[in-house]
């Protein structure tokens, strides 16, 4: 798969995308932004972090675009409400579910079973694969060549539980985006990244000198969450989202951004 022209330059600011969430000291203080017509009913806050191309990052306007912003407005419109995009730190967007702050999250966030005790997921829009970057050259061809090296992840992350569970907590280093792992990575901090393949794709693009391996580190579901319990707010993303996904929506949104 590759980016289509709407991704095109989108990672030459991701630096900048870095320097939003970098001053962003807490979810209430993080970046918002409204999308669409006013609405009757009401408002939908969306939390997210956008650091995450294509399925989330920051354009030069300072708006948070990308296939689940998209994806997002759309359930917005379908509920007659006006969206708002809360931009935060990944490991903040649970918190921020449970205490009301947002009314759901779409970050490329993973159902695990873990997140599902304290979170309500929908049905699974589209899937993940899990990859790993490392500088050209390196002696990191397989995932068994992790195990003597230092590997950098997105704090809370999957590719965070996955490589501490496998790999042990001496081995990880974890950072606050991908994209400021990925710049320790050309940095010569760590030896390797474990995130998504696509916005490994964008970083790698960005930074002259990276690969991404062949070999998969894992595949995975991304879904919506909601806060736990809150059915009401559940059975209208849930029943939008499998709307959207019965009626091609959902996949004409991403082959925007993405093409085989």
């Amino acid at each position: 798969m590759g980016m289509k022209k709407k991704m095109a330059g989108l990672m030459a600011l991701s630096m900048m995308a870095f320097g939003v969430m970098a001053g962003c000291g807490s979810a209430q203080n993080s970046s918002t932004q409204d999308g669409g017509a006013p609405a009757e009913g009401g408002t939908l806050r969306m939390g997210t972090n956008a650091t995450f191309p294509p399925y989330e990052s920051v354009d030069e306007n300072n708006k948070v675009v990308g296939i689940d912003a998209d994806i997002a407005q759309v359930i917005a419109d379908k509920l007659n409400m006006e969206l708002e995009i809360i931009n935060m730190e990944f490991d903040a967007l649970i918190p921020a579910l449970g205490a009301g702050q947002i009314d759901f999250a779409m970050a490329g966030m993973t159902a695990k079973p873990e997140r599902a005790e304290q979170v309500d997921f929908s049905t699974s829009y589209t899937t993940g694969i899990q990859v790993i970057i490392v500088q050209e050259g390196s002696d990191i061809t397989t995932v068994e060549d992790l195990k003597s090296k230092k590997v950098g992840v997105q704090t809370g992350t999957t590719g965070d539980e996955y490589c501490s569970d496998d790999l042990g907590e001496d081995h990880v280093q974890r950072f606050e985006s991908g994209i400021v792992a990925t710049q320790a990575l050309v940095n010569g901090q760590i030896d390797a990244v474990v995130i998504d393949n696509e916005p490994a794709k964008a970083y790698v693009e960005a930074n002259e000198g990276l690969k991404i391996l062949d070999t998969q580190y894992a595949v995975e579901d991304y879904a919506a969450a909601i806060a736990k319990g809150n059915t009401e707010m559940y059975d209208k993303i849930n029943g939008v989202l499998e709307e959207l996904k019965a009626d091609g929506t959902i996949d004409k949104i991403i082959a925007e951004y993405i093409h085989e």
